[in-house]
């Protein structure tokens, strides 16, 4: 009789070996011009004499002007940048909104995957990956320090896993702390639910004046994107414990609406106005739908 095979350890409670395998094959497909001299697997587009040429694309403000195709400014009038093919070395940076609003309705849960998928392909290109949780509670905001390749890849899936939510930090407060720690130019990827009374365009700001390209993903849980208000509710802000009671008539649910897509209209031109990219999500999406086709659709990942 044949022995049965024995059965597959996962790597991380994470998500399954399956997306392990098709992280193996994705890139971090990084659009700025931020990258470090260190040699890297990654292929970025930087404007430069001596290498493959790329591609054109719109003049952003903070841009080396020595790559602005004349030729072209002088026939329409805009600035357009040469962009080359380059390897070098692209610190990524993970940002997680690990406050208490993110306890709710698989929040934080989707946030840790993307967090490790991200981390993942960075470390897999010979990437410096560096992790940070924003959450504001006893341990206030805490780091995972850079490393590189395969063998960081256990220390980086391990502190994700051990991140929990709590606290009252609003996300822009805890980009700045991160910030004045952080040294190296790349990819920040921000990961929050993005609801706060906070400047979200101060914290985008701070981002690209260090050098990093911003990645922002917004996860709403279900009720956030469509709620159901059919009686009389006291809502709860989790983190401040305020309360607020509502009736469930009228358009208040249009208007709940309108102020949800103005707050994700702010966030795209905070994010894009800086060179940036910005999605947002159902925290019940599948992730392996995410990973293997939205964000190639969206050319985040190659």
């Amino acid at each position: 009789m044949a022995e049965a095979s024995p059965s597959v350890a996962q790597v991380t409670s994470l998500f399954g070996n399956d997306i392990l395998q098709l992280l193996e094959r994705m890139r971090i497909n990084s659009s700025r011009r931020f990258t470090n001299r260190a040699q890297g697997e990654h292929l970025t587009s930087k404007g430069g004499s001596s290498n493959e040429f790329a591609d054109y694309r719109n003049y952003v403000e903070g841009d080396d002007v020595r790559y602005v195709d004349w030729n072209i400014f002088a026939r329409l009038n805009r600035p357009y940048m040469k962009t080359y093919h380059h390897e070098e070395e692209l610190h990524v940076v993970l940002l997680l909104d690990a406050s208490q609003s993110m306890a709710f309705e698989g929040k934080l849960t989707l946030v840790r995957q993307l967090a490790a998928a991200f981390g993942i392909m960075g470390l897999l290109s010979g990437e410096r990956v560096s992790c940070w949780c924003l959450n504001g509670g006893e341990g206030g905001v805490t780091q995972l320090a850079p490393g590189r390749g395969r063998g960081s890849m256990g220390t980086l899936l391990n502190f994700i896993e051990g991140v929990e939510p709590g606290g009252d930090m609003p996300i822009e407060s805890g980009v700045e702390h991160c910030l004045r720690k952080h040294r190296g130019r790349g990819v920040a990827v921000l990961l929050s639910d993005f609801l706060t009374f906070g400047d979200v365009p101060r914290a985008m700001n701070s981002l690209f004046s260090k050098g990093l390209e911003t990645l922002a993903v917004q996860v709403l849980g279900p009720t956030e994107l469509d709620p159901d208000l059919t009686s009389d509710v006291r809502l709860v802000d989790c983190e401040l414990g305020t309360t607020l009671d509502v009736t469930g008539i009228g358009s208040l649910i249009d208007l709940y609406h309108e102020y949800r897509l103005a707050l994700e209209g702010r966030l795209v031109a905070a994010c894009t106005s800086r060179g940036g990219r910005f999605l947002s999500l159902d925290a019940s999406a599948d992730l392996r739908w995410i990973l293997a086709d939205l964000l190639r659709r969206k050319g985040w990942v190659r």
